[in-house]
């Protein structure tokens, strides 16, 4: 990409920088305006051609774009898809959600994990019902004031609902842009990310924001990939500064993985099974009850699920009915529990038990806790 003269910047702690400026970590880069036209129409040409076809982008229904963006977060596009439709047709409108009960909520978005997102959008949908008469503010700050909302959901919802100027910066929009300008600094550091969300400030131009993200988004997704970009075919490898685009962008060290132990009862009585509303980690989801007693108990199932910085071994020991169950347990009836939320692995747990018992052909299985 050709550029104007560096020379160094120096930022004081907590100085942002200007809309326009593109940062390595001691640099600025001027690019001119010509440019960014080219890159622009090079990169939509390509966009027009190979771009994707995705539910939310055939719509400017604020709605229905901040529910896609909400499921988004820490979330694949593959497994997204499976659950937005549906999503739509139980609470097609803010109203709607609005008027659901939390349970409900939970029981639509389990399998799609980080559950605090559905509490949140729930608490957004109640806050623009009251507020706003159910029509989304195009306002940023109205945006950011929201539950969940922060700036790339607000940028996100103002480009792709309102079409407003401005930049949004994913995980495949800030891989691509740091190859892009050969950001040097961390991008999940504060110097990185201000680099990133500047560059894109400077490129989203005036009109037609919410398609150019998209372009840019698709872009990173389809040929500016982590580990082995296809620089051969990218419309716009004639604009990049990577030397070694496979080793950008840089990252700071991970923490150490944390590994987690967590075991659970399985109790079942007469075609009942009891179960815990959790006040943790999967808030007001249904979950098997901590075991009180683990130690010596022959697991009868054992799983793996991973979270961002820790992996949590599932094990479930068979366990006697207690005498009187806690405030927060419920005997649920087996033939019922498609009907309530149950976080995956839990769920995953209940049915792989009853699967094993059933192939053994178990007069009396181990689970029944007699």
């Amino acid at each position: 990409m050709s550029v104007g003269p560096i020379r160094p910047i120096r930022l004081r702690s907590g100085q942002a920088l200007r809309s326009g400026q593109a940062v390595g970590r001691f640099r600025q880069i001027m690019i001119s305006t010509s440019t960014v036209r080219s890159f622009r129409r090079r990169l939509l040409n390509w966009y027009n051609k190979h771009g994707r076809d995705l539910p939310w982008r055939r719509t400017q229904d604020p709605y229905a774009i901040l529910v896609s963006e909400f499921m988004l977060q820490q979330t694949q596009v593959a497994s997204v898809l499976p659950y937005y439709d549906k999503w739509l047709r139980r609470f097609p409108n803010f109203e709607a959600l609005a008027r659901a009960s939390e349970n409900d909520v939970l029981h639509a978005w389990q399998g799609l994990g980080y559950y605090a997102r559905a509490r949140n959008l729930h608490a957004a949908a109640k806050i623009i019902s009251t507020k706003s008469r159910g029509q989304c503010p195009p306002d940023r700050d109205q945006l950011l004031s929201l539950p969940g909302i922060g700036r790339y959901t607000a940028n996100a919802l103002a480009s792709f609902a309102f079409d407003q100027p401005v930049p949004v910066v994913d995980a495949n929009i800030a891989r691509l842009l740091a190859r892009l300008f050969n950001i040097s600094a961390p991008i999940d550091s504060a110097a990185g990310r201000n680099s990133v969300w500047n560059s894109a400030a400077r490129l989203v131009g005036q009109g037609g924001a919410g398609v150019f993200n998209s372009a840019l988004m698709d872009l990173g997704a389809i040929i500016c990939i982590p580990r082995a970009p296809k620089c051969g075919i990218c419309p716009v490898r004639k604009f990049c500064r990577a030397k070694n685009p496979a080793n950008l962008p840089i990252k700071k060290a991970r923490p150490t993985l944390k590994r987690i132990l967590e075991v659970h009862g399985f109790i079942v009585r007469q075609n009942r099974i009891l179960l815990e509303q959790s006040a943790k980690r999967w808030h007001g989801m249904w979950i098997l009850p901590p075991s009180s007693s683990p130690k010596g108990k022959r697991a009868i199932h054992e799983s793996i699920f991973p979270f961002t910085n820790h992996r949590v071994t599932l094990r479930i020991v068979a366990q006697s009915p207690p005498t009187m169950a806690k405030r927060q347990q419920r005997w649920i009836a087996i033939d019922s529990l498609d009907s309530i939320p149950i976080p995956s692995p839990h769920r995953r747990a209940i049915a792989d038990v009853f699967t094993a018992a059933r192939a053994a052909q178990l007069h009396r299985p181990p689970w029944s806790g007699s």
